[in-house]
């Protein structure tokens, strides 16, 4: 099937097709002893997700956990679906996202402020899961995947306060969600995820550098796929990140509004990134602007700014 990639070991990343876009957002399969779904996708891919499933072998009966790394749309939107389609399946989340998961009508109302009209083209909808379908994880947490194999979970803050990276005791991949960033599989390029109302750097860097303890041999990103170089990896996180705190940092002591923040900081970053080159695809250049728009990295940081300000 054309949007399942075998990445081995019983570990196989899923195409979600969100809004329709081809390498957007990846959930994963592993197909082991006890079936795992990590993220879900966005509520209009769950039938994609769905079917993707059922032609690994992954009947309604067969799905034995869905993990999801943290609760923004594009990550757990499909829950409420996904839950429903899969009635064995047990729903594994961070305490701090567990109860908007049960009740996402307030995680719906703030995600409309942010994205408006877009929102239901690009996310659809996240329905409710029955609470006790769900179990929350704290700092660390446990997922039995059989036959002695594991997913580990470990508390990730910094992009969002719910967020976890879990590693597979068989393999030592690490799925990061959000935590190291957006990678483009494309270009090899690896841009910052500081969406707001939740990034902090501190918190972010931190994670990195918990990340890079568990010596992880893969990292599987959300957006996008399977990066081999690790501990490299991560470095280029922390790095990434440093250097958009500082611009925008540079911007906010200037009083810049948003808008010339956004314009001043894609001038300076935009060489960075092969996919935003004047020669390059501009199909993977409207990619990078949906998963990782510099508007919406600036005004996470700007929050981020604005709150430290007003504590001080």
């Amino acid at each position: 099937m054309e949007n399942l990639t075998d990445l081995g070991n019983d570990v196989f990343e899923i195409d979600t097709r969100m809004a329709g876009y081809t390498g957007i957002t990846a959930g994963y399969l592993i197909r082991s002893e006890r079936p795992c779904l990590v993220e879900t996708g966005a509520g209009n891919s769950a039938e994609v997700v769905r079917d993707t499933l059922s032609a690994a072998g992954i009947g309604p009966g067969d799905l034995a956990t869905v993990v999801v790394t943290h609760i923004h749309l594009d990550h757990a939107g499909g829950v409420g679906d996904i839950a429903q389609m899969f009635p064995n399946a047990e729903i594994v989340v961070h305490e701090k996202g567990a109860r908007h998961l049960a009740d996402p009508s307030r995680l719906m109302a703030s995600a409309r402020m942010v994205w408006g009209s877009a929102l239901d083209s690009l996310f659809g909808d996240l329905k409710p899961t029955d609470a006790v379908r769900i179990r929350a994880v704290e700092d660390t947490g446990v997922v039995d995947l059989g036959g002695g194999r594991r997913l580990e979970s470990h508390h990730s803050p910094g992009h969002a306060r719910h967020h976890v990276g879990l590693l597979d005791s068989l393999t030592g991949d690490l799925y990061v969600g959000d935590a190291a960033g957006v990678y483009i599989p494309e270009t090899a390029d690896l841009r910052p995820a500081t969406p707001p109302p939740d990034f902090d750097l501190d918190s972010a860097l931190a994670s990195l550098d918990r990340f890079r303890a568990l010596q992880p041999t893969r990292l599987l990103f959300s957006h996008y796929g399977p990066v081999e170089l690790a501990d490299e990896t991560l470095q280029r996180s922390a790095e990434e990140l440093r250097l958009w705190v500082e611009m925008v940092t540079e911007a906010y002591d200037q009083r810049l509004d948003l808008d010339h923040a956004v314009a001043m900081v894609r001038e300076r970053t935009d060489e960075r990134y092969k996919a935003l080159a004047p020669d390059a695809d501009p199909a993977v250049a409207e990619k990078v602007e949906v998963i990782s728009a510099t508007r919406n990295n600036v005004a996470g940081i700007m929050h981020t700014l604005e709150k430290d300000s007003a504590r001080s």
